[in-house]
Parts: C-alpha cells; structure tokens; sequence
C-alpha cells in the first residue's frame, strides 16, 4: 500500500501547524506603562514612540478639559461625562478608572485591531486601568515608572505650571498612594537621568529586563525614601 497519501497529509498538516505558528508570532505584543504623576511617564513614552516608529499607542478618552498644548485625538480624545458613560455601558473600554476627579478609558476595539495586525502596542495608563488590563490580558508586559526622590517628584509637579498649588499638593499625596502599587508590576525603571530610563525601557520592551525585575535588591533603599516605609 503506498504511503505517498498519508506522508503528503501529515506533511501538510505540519505546513498549516506552522503557518498557524507563524500568524500566533505575528501578533503584536502589549506594554503597560504607569507611573505617579510627575514621574515623566509621559515625555519617556513619547520619546520611545519617537525612537520605535512601529510601535503603536492607544490613545485614550478623558472626560478632563484639554491643557492648552494638547489636541483632540492627538493625545486624548476628549468627551463628555455622558458620553463616557456611556461607552462604559457599551463595554467599549478595555480599562477605564477615575484619576484626579476625571475619568479615563482605553479603547477596546483599537487595542484588539493592533495587536491582531501586529503591532506592538504602549498603553500609557495609571495603576488602576493596569490592573484590568492585566485581568483581561495576562500576557501584558507591564512596567513602572519611578521618580528618583520625593524631592524630585515635587520639583517636577511644580515646573509644569499647569495646576494651582492645591493640586500640586494633592497630586503629591496621592502619588504616594500610587507608588504602593508598584510590585503589582513586572519591571520598574527609575527615571534619573532620561536618556538611561528611555534606554532601560527599551531594553524592557526588547526581552532584555531582567536586571530591572521589580524584586531588585537595588530598589528598597529608593522604596524606603519615596514611601516613608520599610520595602
């Protein structure tokens, strides 16, 4: 009895396995970014994007009025309260929490779109939304940002300019409050001098994190000074 018939069919069978393979590979992979506010999530993000053009961000809708350098569908999209609602009922967002009085949402359909076509995808998001999106995604890489010191952080909510000195002040509380966070995280990075940060976040993002794991010995020492707490 010839074998050519089942010999082709196994043969092809091993062929489409690794088509399938190939197309499972080809889907992009979901970075997580978070970090206290005046940690400069935001400028290292940007700066990734400058220097990895094939990465994607997913721009996020903000029930918060626009600061006067950002645009709509730029850097937010800007909607109303009910109109967020009710892409909340709709099950439209992938994550959504309320920050600073505001409420924020990334989109679900977008990040699904990306990933399947390939990209690689930034969600630049507070801790809250990290969490959803590491129950709904678990794949996630998920990253942290850290500020060098207290004193740092506040010099750095204070130069923006943007907020009257209540809002400074709160945001300093609570950026304590979101620190806590940060073991919920794979890896953190510390946000001294820019150019290193930026370098160790695309080391991240490249497969090459593990000297930044957040278990680091290294860390606890900067733990204790921005927690006010043993770490």
């Amino acid at each position: 009895m010839s074998r050519a018939g089942p010999l082709k069919s196994v043969k092809g069978a091993a062929i489409a396995g690794s088509g399938r393979q190939a197309r499972e590979r080809a889907r992009g992979r979901l970075f997580v970014i978070s970090a206290p506010s005046g940690a400069g999530k935001t400028s290292l993000v940007k700066a990734l994007l400058e220097r990895n053009p094939a990465l994607a961000v997913s721009v996020s809708h903000t029930t918060r009025k626009p600061r006067p350098h950002e645009m709509h569908g730029r850097d937010y999209y800007f909607i109303s309260i009910p109109e967020f609602q009710s892409l909340v009922e709709r099950g439209a967002f992938l994550e959504h929490a309320r920050v600073f009085d505001n409420h924020y949402g990334t989109s679900r359909e977008t990040v699904e779109r990306l990933l399947a076509a390939g990209t690689d995808v930034v969600l630049e998001i507070d801790w809250q939304g990290a969490q959803q999106v590491r129950g709904a995604m678990p794949e996630c890489v998920s990253i942290f940002i850290l500020p060098p010191s207290r004193g740092a952080l506040e010099e750095r909510l204070r130069g923006r300019q943007t907020d009257p000195p209540e809002v400074i002040a709160r945001r300093l509380r609570d950026a304590v409050s979101d620190m806590r966070h940060f073991s919920e995280f794979d890896y953190v990075i510390v946000n001294d001098r820019f150019e290193q940060a930026l370098e160790e976040l695309e080391s991240v993002m490249a497969g090459r994190g593990e000297a930044l794991r957040r278990d680091r010995d290294s860390l606890r020492p900067l733990l204790r000074e921005l927690l006010g707490e043993a770490a």
